[in-house]
């Protein structure tokens, strides 16, 4: 055959084929017809196919073909429903347009209500429809959800519905409460979505692929054929991959987003906010505005709120929380003061001061009651600043998360003026922990000021719940080594002891939270009594963490038998958005925790691996490390989410997904201290090629032990 025949059998296969694809493969192109904005993020996705758009509902329907499809969709989303009179109806019945309609404000022969807003309410799959890729009973989340509640006799497809359930709703539909959210009418060829299904992007909706799924679906039923290709990024997503390639200083990266995110979260209270604030607070609000980008920084010295609440509004913003909690502004400074160390950054420096100026010196947390020598709550620090209820609250776990933190930003920071609170923090704790070495959940002001602190220091109180108490132990052994003080360590010897041989049957929540905050005290007696039954505690707690780690470093969550019925999965639809709840519905939902477990593990794994040298503590720390540095948070549309950790992450989907069933802390959430912050301090501890113990030997806080003593009236 001749070069020339050659070359036109081959031009004339291209023209036919296209971009390599056989000719009979080539189906033909939707004909779909828009009313929406440009920016519509189903007409973004779709930009690629040009379809028509027009601003005005029966513009378009006038001008689509006959017997094509046209979208009307929610733009004015959810301030006002889509409007479509009567008469533009009846054009599309007269052309026998395929019609999807968001949000609407009328349907003829239908009852529509007006708009209400979800509380706890998800969508569900409620028929057969969508099955394979979405079964009936699937859960999705469209946040911030508005819809238009309507009467009608046909089978919905989805569902506005209170369920209890990971991504499938364990329990069924409810008989009562649940709404149709989308529906077809099929003598009429129109298919009605009470909510706006098509601000999936936007307004961040979960999860991704279920998502594209259902689109994948409504669009071949409206295009009577195969659906068009959506083309979408998420609005914020993992800074990698499960599989990417990882860059050569990848953990650096993630430490300096980390601190970053701290220094321009929006939320350092700013002196323009101080008031507003103050007054939201004391009136029992707990949420306020989402961060504006203009809005100003603030730099600490009037501390920092408690961090992101989990619901997403429909412009994917999320509220910040209030609260100038104790712990927060300890840990927050903690991360900074790294920062400065690290990376030689004053400015971190200079907030991180200031955060612990305010805590110590200028805020409610130590004064008051708390700073009068005669006062049983002397030395102790207040749950929270403003609100009465946080000011009179007293849980020795923030307590000993304050204290930790301090030490460990003293120490970076190589300032010893947060000596003296940080000492008599920890003797204050001490004198109200009991004989035993057990304190309890929380003691407030007034139980205190009724019993006195001898009370507690002589109970024989006993609470198997290493989230309450734990980090106490830690903060008790740490200060052993500071100061030879015997009591503190035979008190925590003797609590860990009945505590490890309660285990695991007698903890109260026999899960991977308590588990992981376990590993630090264990690893500190490691450290001061390397003894076999010491180091079979931390293989033991460490082994059955480690059980549940996935190969790409993912620790998932595990539920145990719950002691006190607190702190456990929803048990019935009703029960979704009660209470604090775990992240899983059953075991085997693939998801870990990064507010209450995964940032302590790493921390409980580092001290490990420094006390023991065991290669396992440091193979499961690596792994650990180097999935949260894939999976932390990269926004430039919300640059004030850059850098964090929302509380839930599903390795699967590799996605923030889970049951989002806690009433404070869902799967969204971000606080700005508990994990967020351990775990970017530990990567910076990993940079540093140090460990908590090492980093802070040389604390001076035991300077004031002596007079501390005598004045908190505790025994040689």
């Amino acid at each position: 055959m001749r070069p020339t025949k050659v070359f036109l059998i081959l031009w004339t296969a291209t023209l036919l084929c296209g971009a390599g694809c056989s000719w009979a493969e080539k189906s033909p192109r939707p004909s779909l017809t828009f009313c929406c904005s440009p920016q519509n993020d189903l007409f973004l996705a779709l930009k690629a196919y040009h379809f028509p758009r027009y601003d005005q509902p029966l513009e378009a329907i006038q001008s689509a073909k006959a017997g094509s499809a046209v979208l009307l969709l929610a733009d004015e989303y959810p301030e006002h429903p889509t409007r479509l009179e009567a008469a533009g109806f009846a054009v599309a019945r007269e052309k026998r347009v395929r019609l999807l309609i968001e949000y609407p404000a009328m349907i003829p022969g239908l009852e529509i209500g007006p708009p209400r807003s979800t509380a706890w309410e998800r969508l569900v799959v409620a028929s057969d429809k969508f099955a394979p890729a979405l079964p009936k009973l699937r859960i999705l989340a469209a946040h911030g959800c508005h819809y238009t509640p309507a009467r009608t006799s046909f089978s919905p497809d989805l569902i506005v519905a209170r369920v209890a359930g990971y991504d499938t709703a364990l329990f069924g539909i409810p008989a009562v409460g649940a709404l149709p959210a989308l529906f077809e009418m099929p003598a009429r060829n129109w298919i009605v979505a009470t909510t706006k299904l098509s601000g999936f992007v936007t307004g961040r909706y979960a999860p991704a692929r279920e998502w594209q799924q259902l689109w994948n679906q409504i669009l071949s039923a409206l295009s009577a054929g195969p659906p068009p290709r959506l083309e979408f990024r998420p609005v914020v997503q993992p800074a990698y991959g499960r599989e990417a390639r990882l860059p050569r200083h990848y953990e650096r990266e993630a430490f300096n987003q980390a601190a970053n995110w701290f220094a321009h979260s929006h939320l350092l209270v700013h002196s323009s906010e101080k008031e507003p604030l103050e007054r939201a607070l004391a009136a029992g609000g707990e949420t306020a505005a989402a961060p504006r980008p203009e809005s100003p920084q603030g730099d600490g010295s009037l501390g920092i709120l408690e961090g992101y609440a989990s619901g997403i509004s429909p412009e994917g913003n999320q509220l910040r929380r209030l609260p100038l909690r104790a712990d927060c502004q300890a840990e927050s400074a903690m991360v900074l003061a790294l920062d400065g160390l690290l990376n030689r950054h004053p400015h971190s420096q200079t907030i991180a001061r200031n955060l612990l100026d305010f805590l110590y010196f200028t805020s409610g947390l130590c004064r008051g009651p708390r700073a009068d020598p005669q006062h049983p709550a002397f030395g102790l620090i207040g749950w929270g600043d403003v609100a009465p209820v946080w000011r009179v609250a007293n849980y020795g776990d923030d307590n000993a998360r304050v204290l930790l933190a301090t030490a460990l930003a003293a120490a970076s920071l190589q300032d010893t003026r947060w000596d003296e609170p940080l000492m008599r923090g920890l003797l204050a704790n001490f004198r109200t922990t009991g004989k035993l070495g057990f304190r309890g959940d929380r003691i407030d002001l007034p139980e205190l000021e009724k019993n006195g602190w001898r009370f507690y220091h002589q109970a024989e109180t006993v609470n198997c719940a290493p989230h309450f108490e734990s980090y106490l132990w830690a903060c008790y052994l740490w200060a052993y080594r500071q100061t030879g003080y015997r009591p503190l360590l035979d008190r925590t010897k003797n609590a860990v002891m009945l505590t490890m041989r309660a285990y695991p049957a007698g903890w109260r929540w026999q899960n991977q939270l308590e588990r992981a905050r376990m590993l630090l005290c264990l690893a500190w007696l490691v450290r001061l009594e390397n003894t076999p039954e010491h180091r079979r505690w931390l293989d033991t707690v460490a082994g059955d963490l480690l059980a549940e780690q996935q190969p790409c470093g993912a620790i998932h969550e595990r539920l145990g038998q719950v002691r006190g019925g607190f702190f456990q999965a929803p048990q019935r639809n009703e029960d979704y958005g009660t209470t604090e709840s775990p992240l899983l519905q059953q075991n085997g939902d693939p998801v870990s925790d990064q507010l209450y477990t995964t940032g302590f593990a790493l921390l409980g794994l580092r001290e490990a691996a420094g006390a023991t040298g065991d290669a396992r503590f440091r193979r499961a720390e690596d792994k650990l490390a180097e999935f949260l540095c894939r999976i932390q948070t990269r926004s430039n549309k919300l640059p004030w989410l850059n850098g964090a950790w929302f509380r839930a992450f599903d390795d699967e989907r590799w996605e923030t997904w889970a049951s989002s069933a806690d009433v404070g802390w869902g799967a969204w959430s971000i606080e700005s201290g508990w994990g967020q912050a351990w775990t970017a301090a530990v990567l910076a501890l990993r940079q540093q090629r140090s460990t908590f113990w090492d980093l802070t030997s040389n604390s001076r806080a035991h300077d004031h032990f002596e007079r501390l003593k005598r004045q908190l009236q505790l025994e040689n």
